[in-house]
């Protein structure tokens, strides 16, 4: 058993040795990034255009290889740079003020003894025997109950009277001076060992495995590593990364920061700085291609069907990487593909853009509704939506960028009322929602903050249960920063009454909602008899025939006003009528999912681009309901 810190190690320890171990360990992690960048780019890019054959292709899976052990040495080194690091700052506090307690010990010669405790000399007089008080010996109390000096137990310095205050008891002077001291020498330690301990377990588990395989095994241990120094340096981490600040703040703060210092962090924190509004879409990029790795690995294994839902989706993204990198390397033209987030808190984070939204003039992010999480379908569908917006509005305006951005929890669907939505309290409720708007407004604030246009053209797109969400971050305290335009798609409502209230004026609020798109049409709180019946008798086609019937010609469903009616004030943008809700043989609601897919709504998937890219005079219009 290692044994704990004294004072005397505290007392001596130089902590500029620890910040030179820091820093060699940060080189070690650059050189590993800067040999793996020449790997990936001088080599490996080269052979692979270049040459076709068995050889080619065999030095190419080595250069892979290679790749990917400099990879994992640079997180490796990463981490350990980050624990020595932390671990040098947080220990300055504790020695700090031991050796204040020291000066103040030797300004009153008391004698510090090895255990921590304080002689104290002779002082005083009795005014019995006119003799000065006995000379004695104080322990220094941690904050726990310890001996009093004058044989009770009293508390320690916790901020409740303290052992001194035996002082009453025991007239010499230097008691009370003597145990202040002898207490903020036994805290001061307290407080160091807790920190060499916490830093000693993260750092004991930074083992590479035996051999020079990097493999799934090496990535799942990669990951624990990262928790456990995550855990042991997160105070020191909000010191060195501005995570209280404004998303324009952060990117200050990124500015500012040398290459060198910017390789450290990245290497360092990849699965914070990955997930953080206010760092550039490149950097960001850079570090979650890293953290999808990680999350691949710490899923590999795990059983259950949300494991393996979450696993499928992580992997999914990683192929989707690698499809749309081809496509962009074949033609220019195909967006590249950029990861912005991913995560596996809740339902699972992600953010994936087609285009780089840093210097794209025109930007959109579009927020998911009902039943989407980090899975496959994601991974493929909504992934593909963004993908149809961006390369759409790319022919109208090339500097055009579009993000799918699933930064909140929305109601799932499984279970026995998959296919009843008013059975769904979650789907029913505004809460994920409102819950989710305020992460929504700090990432398109990043997105402002990051982008190089003097006045970027942003755009809020709300599809389904996201289109409350939207709806609820138009009403967080000012709104939602730098958006210009507002789209809604297969809406049950947002919230407000009037598209005046979103915040942009009524012109730059448009609607799409299908004719057979039964979500647009559930049925108001005040429509329950009729409304509610069709739900519970057919699910979403039965609500879509009672609520035809139940039709009081109000305008309202379920979450507000019908964006799609008159009385709400936007501009219905055309959009096909879609296939009929269980009729056409495609489920309950086929025609809620198309809005974004030209192969199924053509006219509302180029509409959609066209408000994107700036150009809102090419949208076919619809008439209001």
């Amino acid at each position: 058993m290692t044994s704990e810190l004294t004072w005397q190690q505290l007392r001596d320890l130089k902590l500029t040795e620890l910040d030179d171990a820091a820093d060699s360990w940060g080189a070690a992690s650059r050189h590993a990034d800067s040999a793996q960048t020449r790997v990936d780019g001088d080599v490996g890019t080269a052979l692979t255009k270049s040459q076709e054959s068995e050889s080619a292709k065999a030095a190419v899976a080595r250069f892979k290889r290679l790749s990917r052990n400099y990879d994992y040495i640079k997180t490796e080194c990463g981490l350990i740079r980050t624990a020595v690091s932390g671990l040098s700052t947080e220990l300055a506090s504790p020695q700090r003020r031991l050796k204040e307690a020291l000066a103040d010990a030797a300004s009153y010669s008391y004698t510090v003894n090895v255990d921590g405790s304080i002689d104290y000399p002779a002082g005083g007089k009795n005014e019995v025997t006119g003799e000065p008080h006995p000379a004695g010996t104080v322990v220094g109390s941690n904050g726990l109950l310890v001996p009093g000096g004058n044989g009770f137990y009293a508390p320690g310095r916790n901020g409740l009277q303290g052992p001194g205050y035996d002082r009453f008891v025991n007239p010499n002077p230097h008691r009370a001076k003597a145990q202040d001291i002898a207490d903020r020498i036994a805290v001061a330690l307290r407080d160091a060992r807790e920190t060499d301990g916490r830093y000693q377990r993260a750092l004991s588990k930074l083992k590479a495995a035996e051999g020079l395989t990097v493999d799934a095994k090496t990535w799942a241990d990669a990951a624990a590593d990262m928790g456990a120094v995550r855990d042991a340096s997160y105070d020191y981490m909000k010191r060195e990364i501005p995570l209280d600040k404004t998303p324009a703040e952060r990117k200050e703060w990124w500015d500012r920061l040398s290459d060198e210092q910017r390789t450290e962090y990245l290497a360092s924190y990849p699965d914070v700085l990955g997930n953080l509004d206010g760092i550039p879409a490149l950097v960001r990029d850079e570090a979650n291609r890293e953290n999808l790795d990680l999350l691949i690995a710490k899923f590999e294994g795990k059983e259950g069907e949300a494991a393996e839902a979450r696993l499928g989706g992580l992997k999914e993204i990683r192929n989707q990487l690698g499809e749309y990198a081809a496509k962009h390397l074949a033609d220019p033209e195909q967006p590249p593909m950029y990861l912005l987030s991913i995560g596996d808190e809740g339902t699972g984070r992600a953010a994936v853009a087609f285009g780089n939204p840093d210097t794209s003039k025109n930007v959109s992010a579009y927020v998911p509704g009902l039943g989407t999480a980090l899975d496959s379908a994601f991974a493929r569908n909504d992934v593909e939506r963004a993908y149809h917006t961006a390369y759409l509005a790319r022919e109208k305006d090339p500097s055009s960028a579009s993000i799918v951005w699933l930064g909140y929890d929305p109601p799932q669907l499984g279970g026995p009322d998959a296919e009843n939505l008013l059975a769904n309290t979650e789907v029913m409720s505004a809460d994920r929602a409102e819950d989710g708007a305020p992460a929504y407004n700090s990432f398109m604030s990043g997105l402002a903050a990051t982008n190089n246009h003097e006045d970027p053209h942003l755009t809020a797109i709300g599809h389904s249960y996201g289109s409350r969400l939207v709806g609820a971050a138009t009403q967080e305290p000012g709104g939602i920063p730098g958006v210009d335009d507002i789209v809604l798609l297969g809406s049950p409502g947002v919230g407000v009454d009037k598209a005046e209230d979103l915040g942009v004026g009524k012109d730059h609020v448009f609607v799409g909602a299908a004719d057979n798109d039964p979500v647009t049409m559930l049925p108001s709180k005040k429509e329950t008899a009729a409304g509610t019946a069709g739900f519970f008798a057919g699910g979403p086609f039965g609500s879509y025939l009672f609520g035809e019937i139940a039709d009081q010609g109000d305008d309202d469903i379920w979450f507000g006003k019908d964006p799609a009616s008159e009385a709400f004030g936007a501009h219905r943008i055309k959009t096909e009528d879609g296939p009929l809700p269980i009729v056409d043989g495609q489920g309950p609601t086929p025609a809620h999912s198309n809005y974004f897919t030209p192969t199924r709504d053509e006219v509302s998937a180029k509409n959609v681009a066209a408000i994107v890219a700036g150009q809102p005079e090419l949208v076919i219009p619809e008439k209001h309901r």
